[in-house]
């Protein structure tokens, strides 16, 4: 459900996925409301709740006939970060997204600075946290590591995003890949920066980032990504240039084979062996990167049909708002 909005279209869509976040909702639209009058910019908050079990959704509701830059949309069940960040994208009406968690560690009255520097020029902003917090040696690890495999310059890749509209429009995002949308920005050619954030304690509630696999499968990811990024963008070039170059040296050792074998009657079986293998693996890249050009085409393809599912259901979250509205 969501209720009703501004009649103009705001300059910044402040999308915030909830999970079980009860204890902070009343304050964050609180917190919204004391930065409205001193932002310098027209914004709405999109929240995205994203199957809640607790009393999340109903405060939610209720908060809507208070707040009118409050939208709410709604996820039957769980489907994870990830994916409550792209139905807000889908259904957000601004130029500037943000990404900003509802737990208060960062609180809205710090959002100007980010817009401040997305005015500067830059497409993507990103905070880098300042003060003390748990996994704070994982974070370093992680991400030193993303630095280095993304050739990135900023500090922070885990903190809230201010990016304009463009950045994430077609963008392809598996499970958890909201991780990377600094990397994945960089990569497209979009000028990213960073601004320090103050981070506070958790205002209520438990954090949903813990466990030791989230190392492993953090670093599993980052692998993921980052073949995305190189062997997917031109794939057929990245398979076929190790699969000439065997290619050609299976032809230059079958012609020293030939040599041997009838012009010093020296035959040697190891040769012809690895005149095969090497055929064989040649051949066998190459056709890896027949295949990998056409995994690219079908997710170049799904990836638009997907946006546009998204978009069909953004509007559906419209309508059923405007005849709640109605109703009312």
């Amino acid at each position: 459900m969501q209720p009703s909005t501004p009649s103009c279209d705001p300059r910044v869509s402040i999308v915030v996925p909830a999970f079980n976040e009860e204890g902070n909702v009343e304050e964050l639209c609180r917190r919204f409301a004391a930065m409205k009058t001193s932002a310098g910019f027209t914004f709405e908050v999109v929240v995205v709740d994203d199957g809640s079990v607790d009393r999340t959704a109903a405060l939610l509701a209720a908060l809507g006939a208070n707040y009118d830059f409050l939208r709410v949309l709604t996820h039957s069940h769980n489907r994870g970060l990830t994916e409550a960040l792209q139905t807000g994208f889908a259904a957000a009406r601004g130029e500037i997204f943000v990404f900003y968690p509802a737990d208060l560690q960062y609180l809205p009255e710090d959002i100007p600075a980010m817009i401040a520097k997305i005015d500067e020029g830059n497409d993507m902003v990103t905070g880098w946290k300042q003060g003390q917090y748990s996994k704070r040696f994982v974070s370093s690890v992680y991400n030193a590591l993303s630095r280095r495999i993304f050739n990135l310059k900023v500090h922070d890749l885990n903190s809230v995003k201010a990016f304009r509209r463009e950045v994430v429009e077609g963008m392809f995002l598996r499970r958890d890949w909201h991780r990377y949308l600094v990397a994945m920005a960089v990569q497209q050619g979009y000028r990213v920066d960073e601004v320090k954030m103050p981070l506070y304690p958790r205002h209520s509630g438990q954090s949903k980032f813990s466990g030791f696999w989230r190392i492993p499968v953090g670093v599993m990811d980052m692998l993921a990504v980052k073949s995305q990024m190189t062997l997917l963008k031109k794939p057929l070039l990245f398979f076929g240039v190790p699969g000439a170059i065997l290619i050609i040296a299976a032809f230059i050792i079958g012609l020293v084979a030939v040599y041997l074998r009838f012009a010093l009657n020296a035959g040697h079986r190891p040769l012809l062996y690895l005149v095969i293998l090497l055929s064989v693996m040649g051949v066998s890249f190459f056709v890896l990167g027949f295949l990998a050009e056409a995994l690219t085409a079908i997710k170049e393809e799904l990836a638009g049909v997907r946006q546009a599912v998204q978009k069909l259901e953004a509007d559906i979250n419209g309508r059923k708002a405007d005849v709640d509205e109605q109703n009312r």
